[in-house]
């Protein structure tokens, strides 16, 4: 990873939010695959040594992505599923997220997340910007006490990785 890139993550527990913001050295059109492509989120889409393994995935307004967070014995750890609301191709991504079982029902005892995706290119590279609206205090304050900003960071050093081994 080139350590000029922007990474910066706000915490705003007032609003209920989160804020990042993520450059990656590489084209618009390939992040957003990168974020699109079932086979190729669950390449960066956990921290390692977990993994992501996509339960199913239809990438549409009014679709979703349900997937598995797997550890490292290979035993699926949790759910979660993410409601696509709004898709701009290349531009936005708004989606509900939430914590759901193996079918992909949603756990009612967390309240969901809403997230905007956005996406823009300047000189090669690629900002992302996401804004996460949290539905109660305490699904923010359980995020980020169990490692959400650790666990980003590790994801977005996988994507990077996983795009530099395409400029070899």
């Amino acid at each position: 990873m080139t350590s000029a890139l922007l990474f910066d993550f706000i915490v705003d527990k007032e609003n209920r939010t989160i804020t990042i913001k993520r450059e990656f050295d590489s084209d618009l059109a390939l992040v957003w695959e990168a974020w699109t492509n079932p086979e190729i989120l669950d390449k960066w889409y956990a921290p390692k040594p977990f993994r992501a393994e996509t339960q199913k995935m239809d990438f549409r307004e009014g679709g979703f992505w349900h997937y598995a967070m797997i550890n490292p014995q290979g035993e699926k750890q949790g759910y979660s599923r993410y409601d696509y609301q709004k898709i701009e191709p290349e531009k936005t991504i708004i989606e509900l997220r939430g914590f759901c079982d193996e079918n992909g029902t949603v756990n009612p005892n967390f309240a969901r997340t809403t997230c905007s995706n956005d996406f823009s290119e300047a000189d090669g590279k690629t900002l992302v910007t996401i804004h996460a609206q949290y539905g109660s205090v305490e699904t923010l304050e359980f995020i980020v006490k169990n490692g959400f900003i650790e666990g980003m960071s590790a994801c977005f050093g996988n994507l990077d990785e996983w795009l530099d081994t395409l400029k070899k």
